[in-house]
């Protein structure tokens, strides 16, 4: 008889499915895994020590590095910290357009994560769909922020400036004739709503497209149906939160249990699994795609009819605009002392989060009175979910490992702060 022992496998650094840099270092018997031991570290950021040496408005920016495919959902959890520690609720109006905007990021990393986690178990189309939807909201972050990604537009307060009322435009070139242009252009020619509201009209009938590609394939369901089932009080017990403890079938979520901004005042549903597979997340997540286009729906509504401030007119805390501090002193000093000392905040400690795409999203705010933080603390939700790979995978084939770490929806630059 052939001599059968145990070998360790070397699991990345570099892996496709993780989004950042992830060594695994797994014991194998033959193909099944013994023991998964994820390394971390390697893409160390150091956020939560930087933050520590610059004053508070910022380190907005570093949020957005923190999971770079929920870029305003990570600012939001920190700006809401800032705001209980000054006592101040930024105007009706911002809050709406948040909370829009966290529905947006929440679809934009959700799209991310079902292309990928489908790439990774074999899907290569799902790729191309998601990143065609992506484009249109990559395109409202730069409208409302200038960049596509690391917008900073969540401040202390409320939001940097309000909604455009024009769309950039496509224009005519070699490679687009006048009737694709225009054709390009139909949902461009009015304001940034105008174009959300056009965007979420017509994305139920994507995620269809998406579900009529997995959820009844048969290759997609042998891939994912009972691989890394957590049960609900195992679930609870490591931590998990988010569509990973949706998808054990407990009802929790931070938007209905305890609800921030104007979540209250909407109307969407919780949706959770029952199995706690890799099938049941799934599921769950392709849900909250259309969940949240409900919700955008109805902000799109009220922002429509409802004009007013989108922050705080208090220039020891926001910048007053551009047109006054050209002309006027007193606002040109509000804003050189406001951009390079600041403001302080009590002495005190606060916690807020935020349901995050990923799960809850907590930071951990210390101050000693000073224009920047004593200590600040993130709670990232994906840290929770990794330390489960062990015993997820345990007892699952290496092709499984993939579809585990794909379901965990995990981004390093938020693990690795």
């Amino acid at each position: 008889m052939p001599e059968i022992r145990n070998y360790t496998l070397n699991f990345g650094p570099q892996h496709p499915a993780a989004h950042g840099v992830l060594r695994l270092v797994l014991e194998m018997d033959g193909e099944v895994v013994q023991r998964a031991d994820p390394h971390i570290g390697l893409l160390h950021r150091a956020t939560e020590k930087l933050a520590e040496y610059k004053p508070y408005n910022q380190s907005i920016p570093y949020m957005d590095r923190l999971d770079y495919v929920s870029m305003m959902v990570n600012e939001h959890g920190y700006v809401l910290a800032l705001e209980k520690m000054l006592g101040v609720e930024p105007p009706v109006r911002a809050q709406y357009i948040r909370v829009m905007f966290d529905e947006i990021t929440r679809i934009l990393n959700h799209l991310m994560w079902l292309g990928t986690h489908a790439l990774d178990i074999g899907a290569m189309t799902m790729f191309i769909y998601c990143f065609r939807e992506r484009e249109d909201l990559m395109d409202m972050y730069e409208a409302v922020s200038g960049a596509r990604m690391h917008a900073a537009y969540y401040r202390p307060g409320g939001v940097y400036r309000d909604l455009p009322a024009t769309m950039p435009r496509y224009q005519e070139s070699k490679y687009k004739d006048a009737a694709e242009t225009k054709r390009m252009n139909e949902a461009r020619s009015g304001s940034l709503l105008d174009f959300i509201d056009d965007f979420a009209n017509r994305f139920p009938s994507y995620v269809d497209e998406y579900e009529t590609l997995l959820t009844d394939n048969r290759i997609w369901k042998q891939r994912t149906v009972d691989i890394g089932i957590v049960s609900p009080e195992r679930a609870k017990q490591m931590g998990f939160s988010g569509a990973m403890l949706r998808g054990s079938g407990v009802e929790w979520d931070l938007r209905k249990k305890q609800p921030y901004e104007v979540y209250d005042k909407l109307d969407f549903i919780i949706p959770v699994g029952t199995n706690g597979d890799c099938y049941s997340r799934y599921l769950v997540r392709v849900e909250e795609l259309r969940q949240s286009n409900r919700i955008i729906k109805q902000c799109v509504e009220w922002l429509k009819n409802n004009p007013g401030p989108v922050i705080l007119d208090d220039h020891k805390l926001t910048p007053p605009s551009r047109e006054h501090m050209k002309g006027d002193m007193e606002s040109l000093i509000h804003h050189f002392k406001l951009f390079t000392e600041g403001y302080t905040l009590p002495a005190g400690e606060a916690y807020s989060a935020v349901e995050h795409p990923k799960g809850e999203f907590g930071v951990y705010l210390m101050s000693d009175g000073a224009n920047k933080p004593y200590r600040l603390k993130i709670r990232a939700p994906g840290f929770a979910h990794l330390a489960a790979m062990d015993e997820m995978a345990n007892g699952h084939m290496l092709s499984d490992v993939v579809a585990i770490i794909g379901t965990m929806d995990i981004v390093f630059g938020e693990i690795d702060r």
